[in-house]
């Protein structure tokens, strides 16, 4: 399983640079709203890298949106980094899922590469199965936002089973349940819990099979904690946990 670390954003190129000068595996997952350019230089240098259009996130941040003009945007940074993989615009809730498509086909269209699709609940199992039918890659969302609640995680497997029967690849978006990745073999899911350090004072540290984490300080609990030094260090721990993942699990 391919476990993209999400998040990077944050990141200050400097703090980029000291990752990988480790040496150490990095699967990035980038928004393509809040990407920096420290990111955008590194991509060569990635282990893999994966590209969210970050549409959500900037209509949580914009009351307006010309959103010919973004995909524009995003058409244009997609053909700039040469990347590969890219998920649509992820907004069928806020603009319908008949536009989506329709951006869907554009970006296609003129990248020359097909996008991710991504299914949600909403759509129901005959749409997923057209998806798999007609794409090599296709994500599960709804999981961070619990569109698709905890007790609903036992259908994972007749997605994936799906989705392999068809020829494609499946990524569940959000997903890194620590105890949910020994029991759902998606191909590849993506995380934002190693900036758990800076946001609550977590530690976390690879056993060799799995992550383990503590408060920093029991004071700090709760609290925003602002020393990158821990953010690089939870960076660390989970690419050694991307590495155990990518042939374990």
């Amino acid at each position: 399983m391919i476990i993209y670390l999400a998040g990077t954003g944050q990141c200050q190129n400097h703090i980029m640079e000291q990752i990988l000068d480790t040496g150490l595996k990095t699967n990035i997952l980038g928004s393509f709203y809040s990407v920096r350019p420290g990111i955008t230089k590194n991509i060569p240098r990635f282990d893999r890298f994966i590209l969210d259009s970050g549409a959500f996130s900037f209509i949580q941040n914009n009351k307006r949106a010309d959103w010919n003009e973004y995909v524009r945007r995003y058409i244009e940074y997609i053909k700039q980094t040469n990347t590969k993989l890219f998920f649509e615009l992820d907004i069928d809730a806020l603009i319908g899922y008949d536009r989506v498509k329709e951006f869907r086909r554009r970006i296609e269209r003129e990248v020359g590469v097909q996008p991710i699709p991504v299914w949600h609940k909403r759509l129901g199992r005959a749409e997923f199965l057209r998806m798999c039918d007609e794409y090599s890659y296709v994500a599960i969302g709804g999981i961070v936002s619990r569109e698709i609640k905890k007790d609903e995680y036992k259908y994972f497997p007749w997605f994936i089973i799906e989705a392999h029967k068809r020829g494609a690849k499946i990524h569940g978006l959000g997903f890194t349940n620590l105890e949910g990745l020994t029991k759902y073999h998606f191909d590849s899911v993506d995380s934002t819990a190693w900036t758990a350090g800076t946001r609550f004072g977590i530690a976390y540290r690879f056993n060799g099979r799995n992550l383990e984490h503590r408060y920093v300080y029991e004071l700090w609990k709760g609290k925003r904690f602002k020393d990158e030094g821990i953010r690089v260090h939870n960076f660390i721990e989970w690419s050694k946990f991307c590495a155990y993942a990518e042939v374990h699990l």
